[in-house]
């Protein structure tokens, strides 16, 4: 049985859309989906009635009676023949949706909250969640192109490897088709990677089309032919990482990025890439964690800007 697909409630609109969306991708798995809302500890995050020791209490529980109802609504009128459970857990939001990955397919979360989700601001999901999480995380943000393709960002390293594989699974599912982009960065793009950088220089720009073309050869061939229903077209490119992933995804349904990346994608998931990415991005990210990686492996970097 395919496991379940889990999304963050916590009855803002842009928690709702992460309700469709997760119904969908629900539906296109064949899987239940999951419907979590949790208490933070502090006070703060707990809304007006009771203790977060009693969420049966005076005003609590129609108040959570009121958000869960109109998450399901909305996931019924998405995918009225998607089973669905609700789960009110005590805890910090990031940790629960943490635990609950442990057991699902994908977990999926809106890209801003409200009270006990107002954790879940970007800089959070980047930082915590898609570093943690078990499965991967889909951050329901911009206003994807439902005619338009899945959108890979390939690089050379492991994580890119689950990315790919997500990637073709998702296209095939949706029916999509998949471009697979590669940047190769040249000195001067590492160098300047912001808003008012100067012109791009390349100095032997043949030389790193052709470096783009081998990397993509390698993380495409083997997928590309467990998925022959996969109309893909490949983007060897050169530039600046952010810029170019931001101004692709305006024409995506989707944008699915590996987390720890090197090379063209490096510091994809912790550094400045993944923070642009999932601030700036004008359709739906997913990041897929690669699982040979824990967290203590990758506590050595921060979340740097």
């Amino acid at each position: 049985m395919t496991m379940p697909v889990v999304v963050g409630v916590d009855g803002s609109p842009s928690s709702l859309d992460a309700v469709g969306a997760a119904s969908h991708e629900a539906a296109i798995r064949g899987a239940e989906l999951r419907l979590v809302h949790a208490f933070g500890r502090s006070s703060s995050h707990l809304p007006a009635g009771g203790p977060p020791w009693n969420p049966a209490g005076a005003g609590v529980r129609e108040l959570l009676d009121g958000t869960l109802a109109e998450a399901e609504r909305r996931a019924r009128a998405v995918a009225p023949q998607v089973g669905i459970t609700r789960d009110v857990t005590v805890g910090e939001p990031l940790v629960v949706l943490e635990i609950a990955s442990r057991t699902a397919s994908l977990v999926v979360v809106g890209s801003r909250g409200l009270g006990a989700f107002g954790s879940l601001l970007l800089g959070s999901v980047s930082g915590h969640l898609a570093a943690h999480s078990r499965c991967p995380v889909l951050v329901v943000r911009g206003r994807p192109n439902p005619a338009g393709p899945v959108l890979l960002a390939v690089d050379d390293s492991p994580a890119s490897e689950e990315a790919v594989r997500f990637a073709f699974t998702e296209a095939s599912l949706r029916g999509a088709g998949l471009t697979a982009l590669h940047v190769c960065r040249t000195g001067s793009s590492d160098a300047y990677d912001g808003p008012a950088d100067p012109p791009l220089v390349t100095y032997d720009e043949k030389h790193l089309r052709e470096h783009a073309e081998r990397v993509l050869d390698a993380a495409l061939t083997g997928p590309r032919e467990r998925h022959r229903d996969v109309t893909v077209v490949r983007r060897p490119l050169a530039g600046r990482v952010r810029h170019t992933l931001i101004e692709a995804s305006a024409d995506a349904q989707l944008l699915v990025v590996g987390a720890r990346g090197r090379g063209g994608f490096r510091g994809l998931l912790l550094g400045s890439v993944s923070q642009a990415v999932l601030h700036h991005a004008q359709c739906p990210v997913a990041v897929v964690r690669h699982r040979g990686e824990g967290p203590a492996a990758e506590g050595g970097e921060g979340d740097r800007p």
